[in-house]
């Protein structure tokens, strides 16, 4: 049931989500595999870009099954971007996350795609409000709400643009203990919004600041946009506090295996 990064290698990783193993795409892993070409050929499927994007599986995979990672259950579903619904290397922020949670805390989770951090915080015992502009993509969150046994929890589930729903609370005068974020390169509103990381993530930054309540504990920005290096990111955070105190830590979300595998940057402010 656990995830697992096999190894990695030729522009290509492999890794076990529960009981199937799968290869995928990994520009960056330009070095030679650690383990030999019989345990790659052994995958249950591997996710091809040529001559498009496809599964090659025999027999194919499920619709759909269960995978645990940071003590965090997700439905996994082999979709036709090569994603599956769970980003691991997102692990060791939801596991700094919760050692720098206060109990009864109230987070916003940006972006929060099918609900790792949301559901790694509520199991911790926060409030969370998880914002995605994807209603799919939501609802995969909610069915993972619920494997989870977190129904009843304190979770509300907005569908929204980020920028939009950010300039509301603002005016409305809501405020987060904490906010974790990982915007994407380019997307798409609920309502067709065009989002542009270059342009709009400075916008959405300071309004996450704005929205921090008196004696707030961290912000979490996260991507996977290449030329975003942790030194981008502390930029972003540094320009975005002000002169509020605290300390930013930057660095590569690394996810373990035979040779670690970097699989995006991160930055974080906390004080």
């Amino acid at each position: 049931m656990q995830y697992t990064l096999l190894d990695s290698g030729n522009q290509n990783k492999l890794e076990q989500f529960g009981d199937y193993v799968l290869v995928r795409p990994c520009a960056q892993a330009v070095w030679k595999p650690s383990l030999d070409e019989r345990a790659w050929k052994e995958a249950d499927a591997l996710f091809t870009r040529e001559p498009s994007n496809r599964w090659v599986a025999t027999p194919p995979l499920p619709n759909a099954w269960t995978v645990k990672c940071e003590e965090v259950l997700f439905k996994v579903m082999p979709t036709d971007f090569g994603h599956i619904g769970i980003f691991p290397e997102h692990a060791l922020l939801w596991k700094w996350m919760k050692q720098k949670m206060k109990k009864k805390c109230s987070l916003l989770n940006l972006f929060a795609y099918t609900g790792g951090a949301t559901l790694a915080a509520a199991k911790a015992g926060a409030e969370v409000c998880h914002v995605d502009a994807s209603k799919t993509t939501v609802a995969w969150a909610r069915e993972n709400a619920a494997l989870n046994k977190l129904e009843k929890a304190p979770i509300r589930w907005i569908v929204d643009d980020a920028v939009k729903f950010l300039g509301r609370e603002v005016r409305r005068g809501v405020r987060y203990d904490g906010i974790i974020l990982d915007p994407p390169t380019f997307g798409r509103g609920n309502q067709g919004e065009v989002f542009k990381i270059e342009k709009d993530l400075p916008v959405i930054l300071d309004l996450c600041f704005q929205l921090l309540t008196p004696d707030p504990q961290f912000v979490i920005l996260s991507s996977h946009t290449p030329g975003y290096t942790p030194l981008v990111l502390h930029h972003l955070l540094l320009q975005a506090k002000g002169e509020r105190k605290g300390v930013i830590e930057m660095g590569e979300m690394v996810i373990s295996g035979p040779l670690d595998l970097t699989s995006g940057t991160y930055a974080r402010w906390y004080v």
